[in-house]
């Protein structure tokens, strides 16, 4: 039998105190307008959508490492919604109004949303069996993260007194999510002097003001005036700041046809110079392929290398005159610039008093009849947990001390003992990124005249994984060497043979694979060894 592992005393002081603080978060929960812990299955209390698409299905499920229950979303690439109705709407004018719940991502977030959504009552035109994206709501809040997109989402919907229509107001600038796997707690408070608190980990991340127009992207209130459209700019307005001088004349001197650069008369062959040889010669270690076709394939050249001699000799070939700059050389002549006197400068529109302006004192928020989990996600493992409304940030504060910390306490303290454990190991994923990387800066078109060396680079780095810093630093080195090589010039490369067939139609066992794998096939190929590369060089017709 293994070794029976301790706890460690931190470990299980916290425990003892999520067992004794559960008292008190019960108590809490009087002063609470809405809460959900998760501790029972959550069918008898929330609806899952059966509209079309909504095919993700949502799991009565323990947090990993914890014997605490949430609302776990079970499936990747999954559209989820499900909904719960308060016994009591919430109003949100005029008064503190606490939204908070908690995440974990225990897969982590590649693409996909974990937020909440605050439904206005069903008299908007929503039914908790048809709950979709479409479902209007009054406050959407919480985690987003895909590609470029990576923000706690704060959105509110705003009827605009002048239109009627129900605008989204989106909060600028919005905080990032942790990119962990740990449990989060995300905290929104509306406050009754107009101000939004967002939270993380109850630590404050942003504060706005819902009536600036600094903090919201559209401003709530429209601004006073707007460019008037009907205005048009004069036909004789001139926004040139400068323009070219009308006396100025070109010098008689002034040479427009003179070349940029000229045969240099002076330049002399260089002592050595290889006249008679080739710069490329024919590789001698290449040989035909066995199953190479001269019918189909027709007739097979051995691909070019350069010429060895040419590497000791200044070079080969024909010598020609290098060409140099023109001293002569003015370009096309152009009057210089002076300032335009007719400059009235930017033309823009005059501006008139907005019609759609309005102005508010307070939000006039809709009221929550209910909360929303309406996402399209990439990843699973999202847990949800701990979602509350309350109409005092202290409130909010006791819970996040009674149900989020100890939890996070734990996680912490596990992470670090898997950092420890797994360090080496670490050290070795590292390695084996770098390696794969170095393998894809190979690939780069540009550099496809030297990839077999690069290859060879690699493969001997290979053999010595533990200098992992000066493997980088050498290869920075070489890879620049190159890159000025090849802009600044230098000897011509040896081509690189083509090694498909021609005019061979696919098989349909080929076409039917998917591009992934013949993504992964290649990848493969290109990654076995340098000679087999060269011997499987072919030339087209």
């Amino acid at each position: 039998m293994g070794q029976r592992k301790r706890i460690p005393l931190r470990i299980f002081a916290v425990l003892l105190f999520i067992s004794a603080s559960s008292f008190q978060a019960l108590r809490a929960s009087d002063d609470a307008i809405f809460y959900d812990s998760f501790d029972d299955d959550f069918e008898d209390r929330w609806i899952v959508s059966q509209k079309d698409g909504y095919s993700g299905v949502w799991q009565h499920a323990k947090s990993e490492g914890h014997d605490d229950y949430g609302l776990l979303v079970s499936e990747k690439a999954r559209k989820y919604a499900i909904v719960k109705e308060l016994d009591e709407i919430v109003n949100l004018k005029g008064e503190t109004v606490v939204l908070q719940f908690e995440t974990r991502l225990q897969n982590g977030l590649e693409c996909g949303g974990a937020y909440l959504k605050y439904l206005r009552p069903q008299e908007a035109g929503w039914k908790p069996k048809e709950f979709d994206n479409e479902s209007p709501y009054s406050i959407m809040f919480g985690p987003d993260k895909c590609g470029a997109t990576n923000k706690v989402h704060f959105i509110f919907k705003h009827k605009n007194p002048k239109s009627g229509e129900y605008v989204e107001h989106h909060l600028k600038y919005p905080p990032s999510l942790p990119s962990d796997k740990l449990s989060h707690v995300y905290t929104a408070v509306l406050k009754s002097d107009n101000e939004l608190q967002i939270l993380i980990d109850g630590e404050q991340k942003k504060k706005a003001n819902f009536l600036s127009a600094e903090d919201f992207e559209p401003p709530l209130i429209p601004s006073k005036t707007i460019p008037d459209p009907d205005d048009k700019k004069p036909e004789d307005w001139d926004e040139r700041e400068k323009i070219p001088d009308p006396s100025a004349v070109k010098p008689d001197d002034w040479d427009e046809d003179a070349p940029l650069e000229i045969v240099d008369e002076e330049a002399e062959k260089p002592d050595g110079w290889l006249d008679d040889e080739p710069e490329e010669i024919d590789d001698p270690e290449a040989t035909k392929p066995e199953d190479w076709d001269d019918e189909e394939d027709g007739e097979w050249e051995a691909p070019k290398i350069v010429n060895p001699k040419c590497e000791a000799a200044p070079g080969c070939g024909e010598w020609k005159r290098p060409m140099k700059s023109n001293p002569a050389y003015k370009g096309k002549w152009h009057a210089p610039l002076i300032e335009n006197p007719a400059y009235k400068g930017i033309w823009k529109p005059r501006d008139i008093p907005n019609p759609d302006y309005f102005e508010l004192k307070k939000p006039d928020f809709e009221p929550i009849a209910a909360i929303g989990i309406e996402i399209w996600t990439m990843q699973d493992g999202i847990l949800f947990d701990n979602i509350l409304i309350a109409k005092d940030d202290k409130i909010a504060e006791s819970y996040r001390e009674t149900t989020w910390k100890p939890k996070f306490t734990v996680e912490k303290e596990k992470q670090k003992e898997e950092d420890l454990e797994t360090g080496a190991s670490g050290l070795a994923g590292f390695q084996k990124k770098v390696f794969d990387l170095l393998y894809k800066v190979a690939d780069i078109p540009f550099l496809s005249a030297y990839k077999l060396k690069i290859y060879d680079i690699i493969e001997n780095l290979e053999k010595q994984p533990n200098l992992t810093v000066g493997i980088l630093v050498a290869f920075v080195v070489v890879f620049v060497s190159i890159f000025l090589r090849i802009l600044f010039g230098g000897k011509k490369q040896p081509a690189q043979a083509r090694v498909e067939k021609t005019n061979v139609e696919p098989s349909e066992s080929s076409t039917s694979q998917g591009s992934g794998e013949n993504e992964e096939n290649k990848e493969k190929e290109e990654s076995s060894a340098a000679p087999a590369r060269r011997r499987s060089t072919r030339r087209d017709n």
